[in-house]
Order: C-alpha cells, then sequence, then structure tokens
C-alpha cells in the first residue's frame, strides 16, 4: 500500500485534505466504478472526487461502505468530495441537492462540497447555502470548482466565509499561473481536475523527455508537477494498473530547471468548457 498516498494539505480552516486523490469524473456507474474505487483505496488513496452530474454517487457510495469493512476503515480515514449542479444553484435548491448527494452516497457528511460551475446570479445563494452547511456542521469544507479570478473576487464581495478549495482544469497546457497565485494568497487550495488533459500530453517530447530521465510515465512526471507546486490532484482512472501507476509518483524529484520546462509549456488551452462561456 503506498502511505504516501496519505499525504495532506491543511486548508484555510486546518481540515487535512490528501493531496493526490481519486476523480471518477464520465465513469459510468456499475460494478467498474466500484472496482476503481475499490481499488484505489486499498492502494491507500483516501480521497474521492464525485460530483451529483456524474450520475455515480451511489456506486461510489457502495464502493466505499464495501471498502470501509474489507479494509477495516473508518468513514473519518477517507476524504470525499461531491458538487452541487447548475441546475441547483439557489439557496433552499442547494440545500436539498446536499441532501441528495448525501443520500445517494449513504454517508453522513461530506469532507468537501463545492460548486460545480459559476453560474451567472446563482451562485450567491449557493454559496449561502454551502456557509449555512458549513456553519451547522454537516460539511467538513467548502468550495467551488472552475472560479475564474473575478468570479471569486466577487463571491468574496458578501461570502462570510471564505472558498476553502478552488477545483479548476490545470494541466501543463493550462498551467493557471495567475489563478493559483491569487488563490494563494486569498488562503484557497488550488486543485487540478483533468491534470492529465485528457491523455493529450503523453506523446509531449519535453515531457518525454524529462520522463526518461527519471524512468518514470510522462503521466508520472505531470503529475509529480502537480504536487512540487503544492496542487492538489486527481487523476481519474478505472484501470487498476493506472490508478496505481499515476500514485508511484512519490520516489521521485523534478529538478527547478525540469519545472521551469514544463511551466514553460502553458498555451491557456482548456481540452472543457470555458468557465467565462458555457451554456449549462
Amino acid at each position: 500500500m503506498n502511505l504516501h498516498l496519505k499525504e495532506t494539505v491543511a486548508l484555510h480552516n486546518n481540515v487535512r485534505m490528501p493531496q493526490f486523490g481519486l476523480g471518477v469524473f464520465q465513469v459510468e456507474d456499475g460494478a467498474k466504478l466500484i472496482q476503481a474505487v475499490k481499488t484505489a483505496i486499498a492502494h491507500g488513496y483516501r480521497s474521492i472526487d464525485t460530483a451529483a452530474i456524474y450520475g455515480n454517487e451511489r456506486g461510489v457510495g457502495q464502493a466505499l461502505r464495501e471498502a470501509l469493512t474489507e479494509y477495516q476503515l473508518a468513514r473519518e480515514d477517507l476524504f470525499v468530495t461531491s458538487k452541487v449542479w447548475n441546475a441547483d444553484l439557489g439557496y433552499e435548491a442547494t440545500l436539498a441537492a446536499y441532501g441528495a448527494s448525501l443520500e445517494k452516497l449513504g454517508l453522513d457528511y461530506l469532507d468537501l462540497y463545492l460548486i460545480h460551475w459559476p453560474v451567472e446570479g446563482k451562485y450567491k445563494e449557493a454559496w449561502r447555502a454551502l456557509e449555512t452547511l458549513y456553519k451547522a456542521g454537516r460539511v467538513k469544507a467548502i468550495g467551488v470548482s472552475n472560479f475564474q479570478i473575478h468570479h471569486l473576487e466577487d463571491l468574496l464581495q458578501d461570502a462570510e466565509i471564505k472558498p476553502m478549495v478552488n477545483q479548476v482544469e490545470l494541466h501543463p497546457y493550462l498551467a493557471q499561473q495567475e489563478l493559483r497565485e491569487y488563490c494563494q494568497s486569498q488562503g484557497i487550495q488550488i486543485e487540478a481536475w483533468s491534470p492529465l488533459m485528457q491523455g493529450r500530453l503523453l506523446d509531449h517530447p519535453v515531457l518525454l523527455d524529462i520522463a526518461a530521465t527519471h524512468g518514470k510515465s510522462v503521466a508520472q512526471v505531470i503529475l509529480r508537477w502537480d504536487l512540487q507546486h503544492g496542487i492538489v490532484t486527481i487523476p481519474k482512472s478505472v484501470k487498476m494498473q493506472r490508478i496505481t501507476e499515476n500514485a508511484d509518483v512519490f520516489d521521485f524529484h523534478l529538478s527547478a530547471e525540469e519545472m521551469a520546462r514544463i511551466d514553460a509549456l502553458n498555451r491557456d488551452e482548456r481540452v472543457g468548457p470555458d468557465p467565462d462561456n458555457f451554456d449549462f
């Protein structure tokens, strides 16, 4: 088991969040999902990231229950994230959505609950609902996803509680340097979704060169780059070999020069929707 997967970062409310986790975006509910989550937990992963819109919270919940029993873990050993979908952004609707996610997951609380997208005119009421859940002790930490600097500035004008996390698309082609610096100045932890750009970077010559130097895969080099930048990362996979390989990133170190070479790959290029221009 990979003990390094228990390494955590402290959020601004002192809740500790694993720096490495498993994402389950686009993983269909069912046996393959359950097996992937259990494989990850057996290997040492302690953070699982889902969302209402993924349609797989029930399967994730079943996997968590089975893993807790089979691997003799306590609920507190795991860090579970879900997100409120755009259709449910509103004070009462967001409170209800949280309850629905808990019911599907079969959990009493979430470790982290996020607003999935910054829908204009709606995210402030949703944030007020997250603050209510947090103050009532029903969730350990609250945050946002896909928020740009201007969204965060707007939210912070009225927020009582700062988001603890901002989960965004982040990989070497979209390094999010300005956003990272802003979030760091505000004490907001950056978390990367699609850290491997859905596999599009795996044959990049610079990354292949660095990978060869360390006897590692390109995926491992990118995930190591995340960790050394203090970014929480949640690569997605359902393959046992990939789940274990992705996490095998704690036995080597990228030099300052190698980090700079990867930083220089940035093109501000997205594989997902633009948070300033989406229509869902």
